[in-house]
């Protein structure tokens, strides 16, 4: 029974993440149009927009996972991340997280998924 107990405390985790990962892509998706409205509106969307971004960390809170967003963060190899435009860029430049397409989920004992970002030069 107690494997049982387990397997759906797995399943139930992984199902979470997932759910984690395509809220947070919603809300960016969000967040974009909601900047194209009229001033007006802007302030009432982004707000719910808060609000909901707040409770998807919450429930993640109460069962030790956490998002890691790195968008602006210097580039390293060792990130947690899959850099989808990797090949654009030769050996010697220096680089720069432009944006998460996926967040990076850590939970108690470590790295729970990989994230996904966008890479550019650093302009000096």
């Amino acid at each position: 029974m107690a494997g049982d107990q387990s397997a759906v405390s797995v399943d139930a985790e992984k199902s979470l993440i997932a759910l984690a990962v395509e809220s947070w892509r919603f809300s960016r998706v969000f967040e974009r149009l909601a900047h194209r409205l009229d001033a007006a509106e802007i302030a009432r969307y982004v707000s719910q927009l808060d609000y909901f971004r707040r409770r998807i960390e919450e429930t993640l809170d109460s069962v030790a996972l956490t998002l890691v967003n790195m968008e602006g963060h210097d580039f390293d190899p060792g990130m947690a991340v899959r850099a989808l435009n990797l090949d654009d860029f030769g050996p010697d430049d220096t680089l720069v997280v432009e944006q998460m397409i996926e967040p990076i989920i850590m939970g108690r004992e470590g790295l729970r998924r990989q994230g996904a970002v966008m890479l550019r030069r650093r302009h000096e």
